[in-house]
């Protein structure tokens, strides 16, 4: 199976984008300290055979969808995605993608919503491994208290997206949580 990877430059800054034939696999900050073993993961996942830097059509979806998450026209993405990671990996992302635009939710709520709210380490652990950030939402997840924890971007970046959702949402008054 190949694997195509471009880059996508965003407000938030560059990301890797990777897609197969059926859907986008990977989207995630470049320089994110996890992104070497999150790409090990992929094509072990994938028993890649070739890596190219070709264009990709689910790469030019993926594209066209991000700019307009980013200019407020988009609220829901709909491009192909094909999760490579445990069983239990893919049930927390797929959870990921139930919590709505402009939302936030613990992860203690989020791990009741899958059905074991004493997950919660297991659960931020899965957040912390996805490899699909924006579109697979997990910097909608937030502490307890209503603080900023943990992303794999970055803090600042999790705040700004959050803003950003909040502003085109309609839900601004959010914002002032943290």
């Amino acid at each position: 199976m190949s694997l195509s990877i471009q880059y996508i430059d965003t407000p938030v800054g560059r990301m890797k984008a990777g897609a197969t034939d059926e859907g986008i696999c990977l989207f995630d900050f470049e320089y994110r300290r996890m992104l070497d073993a999150i790409m090990k993961r992929i094509t072990k996942g994938l028993g890649a055979d070739t890596i190219t830097e070709a264009p990709h059509p689910h790469i030019d979806t993926l594209r066209q969808q991000v700019g307009e998450y980013f200019t407020g026209l988009r609220q829901k993405f709909d491009v192909p995605l094909h999760l490579l990671g445990t069983d239990f990996q893919k049930k927390v992302w797929q959870g990921l993608l139930q919590i709505p635009y402009g939302e936030t939710r613990s992860y203690e709520q989020q791990s009741a919503f899958l059905g074991d709210p004493k997950a919660i380490r297991a659960v931020a652990g899965a957040n912390g491994e996805n490899g699909i950030a924006i579109i697979i939402p997990c910097h909608r997840v937030i502490g307890k208290n209503g603080s900023l924890t943990g992303y794999g971007g970055g803090l600042h970046r999790k705040k700004w997206l959050l803003e950003h959702e909040w502003k085109h949402s309609g839900r601004s008054a959010q914002a002032s949580l943290f």
